[in-house]
């Protein structure tokens, strides 16, 4: 799942504590886009789940309506069974007209 192979949650982005330095950025300002991170990192786990739910969801509609219908059979007719049927069809309908 790609949620397992994500390094980081957005528990992980809430508490992570950055060092300050001399010249450093405005904290502020930090916590305001990882927030904005945070919200991401939750509608894409939601987005995640919610495409797995329906991919399960589909795959037993699959496997249920293949349940139902029979496979389809020929009942030992060939394609050269239907061609020689079809021939005597032409034959019958159009008559001798077809084949002069």
């Amino acid at each position: 799942m790609l949620a397992d192979k994500m390094k980081l949650t957005a528990k992980d982005i809430l508490e992570k504590e950055f060092k300050t330095a001399m010249r450093g950025y405005k904290p502020e300002e930090v916590d305001q886009f990882l927030d904005l991170i945070i919200k991401d990192y939750e509608t894409l786990h939601q987005e995640i789940e919610e495409l797995q739910q329906e991919n399960l969801r589909l795959k037993k509609q699959v496997e249920d309506t293949s349940k139902r219908q029979p496979a389809p059979s020929t009942a030992g007719t060939t394609n050269f069974d239907i061609l020689k049927r079809l021939s005597n069809l032409e034959k019958h309908v159009f008559g001798s007209k077809l084949y002069d």
